[in-house]
Parts: structure tokens; C-alpha cells; sequence
């Protein structure tokens, strides 16, 4: 597909370069002494001839190699136009324009190579001095009418045929239109969809049935409309890209170095508004990376790596933006030495530096006037560039985001939306006033009413915080950070989950309305200061709403500064606790008053009366959902000996597992609560059915061994993943929390012991400390993809034998990925088809080990 559509550009190019070869060779006949004119159509003719040399058209290359000879001597003054001349080149035009109706039609240049004429031109670029006769048919007195071919075909003919071909429908298919022209069409669509908002709002207020059907129907022809000249707007990005091959080679010849330059996804679109903004910002960075990031040769060498740097430039869409990583292999960026940098430059006091988190110590390099560089060249060491890079990126509404390995790379990736123009946004009420939200930066809208409100509302340190799933969440109130008069206290709270420097917070607002497409006007430049703002937009009441920044509003209000002090805090006391934080089940059964069990494997939990469990097979089954649910007594796996109780609990407490289709359920005395906590194992057990012992909610609770009970009491309910993948280690690496939680549920139900990972450098890390039979990674695995951690796990020989499955978002993409990279590759949430890679995989690493006989199951 993208070869076709390569070539149909070729198609409407070359036509419309014919087009401008006739009119110009006429011109030219006329005023032969014009060199303007005829260097026009020698620049013409070699863009033709230099176009059909890459796409491989070696008829076309040929006839115009000789054609541009000819036009070559002209300009150079080595010979002088005639009409017999300007024949010869007008036949050329005519060939080229039958041999481009023959790729049209075929994708092939045709069997006829007219060597005739190539000849005739190849003759004529020898005889510089001698006229070229070229025989003119009489019944074609006109200078531009092709002579006859040489099989004496009459010219009429030949001229019909070639009328057949002077139309394209590719050409006739495609204008040329000026980008004047389509800012003014923009701007009038932006007006459009203001009165469209406007009438529906009249008419949401008054409900006239006439006017409702014509309001709706205005309301889809201008959605149409905007989504049209949206499309024409919208450039690939290898429109600035092209210009940085240039710019790295002379980079690496100033600097000697050697770079290789790769580009990726360079037919990514974005609003020709976003790829003008990025421009100097992607310069700026591809001319760090070249300076800064990459080492020379012989440092290179001397650190096991090829002399030859990699940069590249990958571009794709994600979640309604686009990403830009600038990736290269160089020697990455030392944390220490930008914290020693900003002490000396009198940023930072020393204590401060020393209590910087990573990415805090990263942000450094965004401060005006920062520099690393020990003198000043021409490319860099003045400390200009990376704060503007980071400022006009957010004055589009863009992220830049820092990650680097020392020795190893660095990665910058650049989050910018697809166009500025008109956005979808969500609008709120506050202080009296309408504001709104850009929906880009929204994740969820929560309302709390009554109870719920203090219960959920906390101040940590004077701070207000929301406890959300078990997470405390900073929170701004948008009346404080404005200034604005708060109302009384109202029965509900509405907020506004947003995400600014991939930091989250809570915004209160008012009240919450709904959600418009919204046309984006700058601020005037008297309030091109205030940082709340990102610019305005007219509302359906023609009123004025202002756009809300929402970096601004969590940088005004102190969020995100409290936000990345939880962040520090909270990997240091799960670095102090030596544990993982876990959400988990809480439960008694028997003598054990507290057992627990994580949240995330558990299905359901239910209730059943004595009076639905039957006996089938020796076993206690209850009907559930139009299925037989085996039911596992808890306390008679626990204590066999102990005697049942005299009267049994009715109704029966179950706690519910799937296994794909299969469902079993384990009956306890009582369900407890639900916990989280970072857990830390403090006591091992020889009990069977129990992992230990931890600390929980500051009471001890003991750890189900859930495989081991199931097993014991649910026969082969374990068996669907293969009894060889028993015991199996597997690491999982994910950035997404969430996915991670999904895929490690249905790993764990089958026996293996998971680690996780969310990041190349912890995947990494995980390996190092842990033995680890399978890894199980996302292909999208920050911050340059699971490829990159296949290539760290091929450049050690303990873990060169360790199989590998990736997990794709789509079906298609894991059909592409299908190479020598990964062992497999499945969907990302196929939960059957993962579960049946990785037990293909572990029975291979069984059957090398052991000939057959499977490591860890229970002889």
C-alpha cells in the first residue's frame, strides 16, 4: 500500500511537470534567450529523471538522462536552440506522458523501450554544433507535433493514441491547493461550528420540532465539513524530517563521529499548525543527541560498542496524540553530574541535589542557561535550547519526558497533540463563571455525595488528598487557584481527574456539564502571562469561556510539586518496606482468623444456601450460572483432622476463581475485608497450603498458598496451562499497571511465580536479581519497546536461553511481530492464547532440561 501510494504521487507530480514542460518549451521557443526560463525546465527535467531512478523506471530514466544532456548544453550556452530542437524535447514529453499511462494502468512502464528516440536525443547531446534535423510530418505543420516514429506509423495516429493517453485520472484526481487557502477555509469552519453550537443551544432551550430536525442536520453536515478540511490540513511528518538527514551528516563530519540515522513511522500526520511549531524543537534535539549523546569512534570501541552511533526517529499515534522519540545509543546523561552542575551554577544547595529523585536530577536540564558541556562551540555549551525546546512543546500542549541509561542511551519522547484548532473539551462551572477543559488531559470524573465525601476527602501535611482505589490523590479546589468567590457548601463534591507531566490530581470544580467541541481562540497578548489559561473559545450563548491549562492550574496550585514529593515518599517506604504494595482479600476459615489472598485473582464473591449445595462424584457443587461449581472446603484443607462444626454457616461464604471457562469456588467461615498494603513475607511456614506469614492492616495475617489448596482439593482444575509450567518463574513486563494485574491474575491461577516489571530498566533489574525460566513483554515496553530488552537478554549468555513471548494491542500487529525477535507473540488481553504460548514454551524448556520429565511439579 505504501509503495502504491508513492507512486501515485509520482503520478500527479510528473503530470503536472508535463503539463509545465509544454507551456515552458513553447515560452522558450519564443524567447530563446531567457535563461530563467530555461533553467526552469532543466530543473523540470532532472527532478523527472531523478524521480523515475528511484522507483526503479528505467525507460523513463533513460530518455530523460538523454533529454536533460541536450537541456544541459542549452543552459551552459554550449549550443544554440532551434525549432527542430525544441521538437525533439516536446516528443520526450509525449513518451514520458504514454509510458506514465502505461504504469498507471499496469504499475509498469510497458514493453516498448523506444530506443528510437533515445537514440535520436543521445545523437543530438554529440553534435553540439550540427543541426539536428529531425523530419516533421507535413500534415502536422505545428512545431509541437510529434514526426513520425521509426516504423512509419502515420503521425495522425500516433496522435490520436497519444490524445488517449495529454488525460490521467490520478492527475485529474488531485489539485494543488495554497496553504492561505485552507487557513481561511479553517478559520470560516471554526465559525461554523460556533453558530452550529449556538443554534443548538437555542434550540435545546426552546425544543421546536421544525427547528430540530434542521439543527441536527446542520450539526452533521458541519462535523462532515469539519472532518474534511481537518484532513487537508494534515501533513506527514516527514515534512520536517527531511531536512535532519542533512543536518546529521554535517554534524558527524564536525564533530568526527560517525551516525547512522534511522526514521520510523515519517508518514505519521499531524495539523501543518503542530509541524511547524516542532520544527526547531526537533532540530534542536537530533543536534544534542549528535553533540552530547553520541561518542566518538574510538570511545566507542573502547566501551564494546560499533563505532557507528545509532539516532533514531520514530513517530505513531497513541491515544488521540501523536509520540516523537529521538532515540540514540550514545553514552547517556549522568545524574550526578547535573546535580553537581546546578550546585555549581548556584541552583541547588548541596543538601538539596542530594535529596533529588532521578527524574527531578533528568528535569535539571530543562532550567535556562543549564549546560554540561565543559567549553562553548558553535553547536552547543551557552544553555540555550532544551528550556525552549520544553516551552514551546507545552505552549502546544505537548509533554516532553526524559529517560536515559548511562553508558547506554538516551530516549526523548515528545507527546503533542494532532491539531490545535478545534479540540474537544469538557465544560465546568466555577465561581459563577464557564471554563474549559481540554479532554486530552481528562482521565475520569468522580462525584462524591454525603458520607463518602469526608470519608474519601484527607489532608496529608495541610494538603487535601482523595483516596481513589486505595492511591491518595492530590487536589486543587479551581475557586482558590483562580481566585474566584467559593459557594456554600454544597451535598456533592464534583471532580476532575486530570494528568499534566504524567502526574495526576483532582480538580473540584462546581459543577460539571458536558462535553463540546470547542474552537480554540489565542489570549490577547496582555494575558499572554497568566499560566491558568491556554487560550478561549466562544460558547453556544456567544459568551466567552476560558480555556484552562491545565499544566498551569496543577504548577499554580501546587499539586504536582505535592505529587512528586508522594511519588519520592512513596517509593521510599516501599523501598524501606522491602515489598510490593497489593490490594488483598481478607478472610477466616477454621482456627486461622486471618488469611489472605490478592484481590486481583479473585472472580466473585458469592453466598449460597445450604439447601443449593448437592453431592456429585464424592465432592460439594452448587449450580452457577448455568454451570456445575466445585466447591473446595477451606478448613478441611487446612486442618484435615479437625472435626466439623455442629452447625454448619448458612448461607455459605464463597470466594469464586475462573480458569478460562472453569470455575471453582472456596468456602470460608467469613469474609473479612479488603486491604492494601505493601506486603513483605516476614515468617515462612511448613503448613502446607500456606506461602507465610505478613503483616497486614497491623495484624498478622498468613498467606494462602491458592495453588496448592486447589490442587489438593480441585483435582486437575489446574492442569489447562500444563502441569510442566508448575512452579515455572515468569517475569511480566508491562508499563500498565492495570494490564499488568490481568495478565500476572491468569499466570498466577496456573501455578507460575510472577515477577513484574513496568520499564526496561526494572525488566532489567528483575533479571539480574531472579532466576527467571519465561518473559513474558509488552511490545510497547517504555521507553524504546520489548525489542530493546530481547537485545540486553542477547548480550548475556546466562540469559540468552531464556524464551520470550510478546504481547501485542492488536491482532495485526501480533501477526507482524511473528520473527526471530520473540519466541511468540500473542494479543495483549487473549488471555487462553497467552496462557497456551507460555506453556508451549515452558514444556520446550521441560523437555531440553529433562528429556520429558517436568522441574517443579510434585513427584
Amino acid at each position: 500500500m505504501q509503495d502504491n501510494e508513492v507512486i501515485r504521487e509520482f503520478l500527479v507530480e510528473s503530470h503536472e511537470n508535463l503539463s509545465r514542460l509544454d507551456q515552458e518549451l513553447v515560452e522558450l521557443e519564443k524567447h530563446p534567450q531567457d535563461a530563467a526560463l530555461l533553467a526552469s525546465i532543466f530543473r523540470t527535467m532532472h527532478t523527472i529523471k531523478g524521480t523515475c531512478g528511484f522507483l526503479a523506471f528505467s525507460t523513463l530514466e533513460a530518455i530523460s538522462h538523454q533529454a536533460e544532456s541536450l537541456l544541459s548544453q542549452l543552459r551552459d550556452g554550449e549550443r544554440e536552440l532551434t525549432p527542430a530542437l525544441v521538437s525533439l524535447i516536446l516528443e520526450t514529453v509525449d513518451v514520458t506522458r504514454k509510458v506514465l499511462a502505461s504504469i498507471e494502468e499496469s504499475g509498469e512502464e510497458g514493453p516498448d523501450h523506444f530506443e528510437g528516440l533515445t537514440e535520436r536525443l543521445r545523437n543530438a547531446a554529440r553534435s553540439k554544433t550540427a543541426p539536428v534535423r529531425v523530419p516533421i510530418p507535413e500534415a502536422s505543420p505545428a512545431p509541437a507535433s510529434p514526426p513520425a516514429d521509426d516504423g512509419g506509423e502515420p503521425a495522425e495516429a500516433k496522435k490520436s493514441e497519444e490524445d488517449a493517453a495529454k488525460s490521467s485520472a490520478v492527475a485529474d484526481a488531485n489539485i494543488r491547493v495554497g496553504v492561505g487557502l485552507l487557513d481561511k477555509l479553517m478559520d470560516l469552519v471554526g465559525e461554523l461550528v460556533l453558530t452550529r453550537n449556538q443554534i443548538l443551544q437555542f434550540n435545546t432551550e426552546r425544543e421546536d420540532a421544525a427547528l430540530n430536525a434542521t439543527s441536527q442536520r446542520l450539526n452533521l453536515i458541519t462535523t462532515e465539513l469539519q472532518e474534511g478540511v481537518m484532513k487537508t490540513r494534515m501533513q506527514p511528518i516527514g515534512m520536517v524530517w527531511n531536512k535532519l538527514p542533512r543536518v546529521v551528516r554535517d554534524l558527524a563530519v564536525s564533530l568526527g563521529k560517525q551516525i547512522r540515522l534511522e526514521m520510523d513511522g515519517s508518514a505519521t500526520e499531524l495539523d501543518r499548525t503542530i509541524i511547524e511549531a516542532i520544527k526547531d524543537p526537533l532540530v534542536h534535539l537530533v543536534r544534542n543527541a549528535c553533540d552530547h549523546g553520541v561518542e566518538v569512534p574510538e570511545i566507542r570501541v573502547r566501551m564494546g560498542k560499533p563505532p557507528q552511533a545509532r539516532l533514531i526517529l520514530r513517530a505513531y499515534h497513541e491515544g488521540g496524540q501523536v509520540n516523537i522519540e529521538i532515540v540514540d545509543d550514545g553514552a547517556g546523561i549522568d545524574l550526578e553530574r547535573l546535580k553537581q552542575r546546578a550546585v555549581e551554577r548556584g541552583t541547588l544547595r548541596l543538601e538539596q541535589a542530594g535529596a533529588l529523585s532521578d527524574r527531578e536530577a533528568m528535569n535539571l536540564i530543562f532550567q535556562a542557561g543549564f549546560s554540561t558541556a565543559k567549553g562553548v562551540s558553535k553547536v552547543s555549551g551557552r544553555g540555550v535550547g532544551m528550556d525552549v525546546v520544553k516551552s514551546n512543546i507545552e505552549k502546544i500542549g505537548g509533554v516532553v519526558d526524559v529517560s536515559s541509561r548511562a553508558g547506554e542511551g538516551t530516549t526523548v519522547k515528545l507527546k503533542i497533540p494532532l491539531t490545535l484548532a478545534i479540540i474537544p473539551g469538557l465544560v465546568v462551572t466555577s465561581g459563577g463563571e464557564r471554563f474549559v477543559i481540554p479532554q486530552v488531559s481528562l482521565l475520569e470524573l468522580i462525584r462524591l455525595e454525603g458520607d463518602s465525601r469526608d470519608k474519601h476527602i484527607e489532608y496529608v501535611h495541610g494538603t487535601p488528598v482523595y483516596r481513589r482505589r486505595g492511591s491518595l490523590l492530590p487536589i486543587a479546589y479551581l475557586n482558590q487557584v483562580l481566585g474566584l468567590q467559593s459557594p456554600e457548601r454544597g451535598e456533592a463534591v464534583s471532580m476532575v481527574v486530570l494528568q499534566a507531566e504524567e502526574r495526576q490530581f483532582g480538580l473540584v470544580v462546581d459543577g460539571i456539564n458536558d462535553t463540546q467541541e470547542i474552537v480554540v481562540k489565542p489570549l490577547g497578548k496582555q494575558m499572554k502571562g497568566l499560566t491558568a489559561y491556554a487560550g478561549a473559545t466562544i460558547m453556544g450563548d456567544g459568551r466567552v469561556a476560558l480555556i484552562l491549562d491545565v499544566l498551569g492550574i496543577g504548577q499554580r496550585s501546587g499539586v504536582l510539586a505535592e505529587s512528586r514529593e508522594q511519588a519520592r515518599g512513596g517509593s521510599k517506604q516501599m523501598a524501606h518496606a522491602g515489598g510490593e504494595q497489593q490490594r488483598l482479600l481478607l478472610f477466616r476459615a477454621g482456627s486461622f482468623s486471618r488469611l489472605a489472598v490478592p484481590l486481583s485473582l479473585v472472580a466473585r464473591l458469592e453466598e449460597f444456601p445450604q439447601s443449593s449445595i448437592e453431592e456429585a462424584g464424592g465432592s460439594r457443587v452448587v449450580q452457577y450460572r448455568n454451570r456445575i461449581l466445585p466447591l473446595v472446603p477451606l478448613r478441611a484443607v487446612l486442618e484435615p483432622d479437625a472435626a466439623e462444626p455442629d452447625q454448619p454457616a448458612d448461607p455459605v461464604q464463597v470466594i469464586v476463581f475462573n480458569n478460562g471457562d472453569r470455575s471453582v469456588g472456596m468456602v470460608v467461615d467469613q469474609i473479612l475485608d479488603v486491604a492494601e498494603e505493601n506486603v513483605t513475607v516476614r515468617q515462612k511456614t511448613v503448613r502446607k497450603g500456606l506461602l507465610g506469614s505478613a503483616v497486614v492492616g497491623k495484624r498478622v495475617a498468613d498467606f494462602l498458598d491458592l495453588n496448592a489448596v486447589l490442587r489438593a482439593a480441585a483435582g486437575d482444575w489446574l492442569q489447562a496451562a500444563g502441569s510442566c509450567g508448575v512452579g515455572r518463574s515468569i517475569l511480566v513486563a508491562e508499563a500498565s499497571p492495570f494490564s499488568r494485574g490481568l495478565i500476572r491474575s491468569g499466570l498466577d491461577m496456573v501455578g507460575y511465580r510472577v515477577l513484574e516489571a513496568g520499564s526496561l530498566d526494572e525488566a532489567v533489574r528483575a533479571l539480574q536479581q531472579h532466576p527467571v525460566d519465561i518473559v513474558v513483554t509488552a511490545i510497547d515496553l517504555p521507553p524504546v519497546g520489548g525489542a530493546a530488552l530481547v537485545r540486553e537478554m542477547r548480550l548475556r549468555q546466562e540469559w540468552q536461553g531464556i524464551p520470550i513471548l510478546a504481547l501485542a494491542d492488536s491482532a495485526e500487529e501480533a501477526r507482524a511481530r511473528q520473527n526471530a525477535d520473540f519466541q511468540d507473540c500473542q494479543v495483549k488481553f487473549d488471555r487462553d492464547a497467552m496462557l497456551e504460548s507460555v506453556a508451549r514454551l515452558a514444556a520446550a524448556l521441560a523437555s531440553s532440561e529433562t528429556a520429558g520429565v517436568c522441574v517443579g511439579e510434585e513427584q
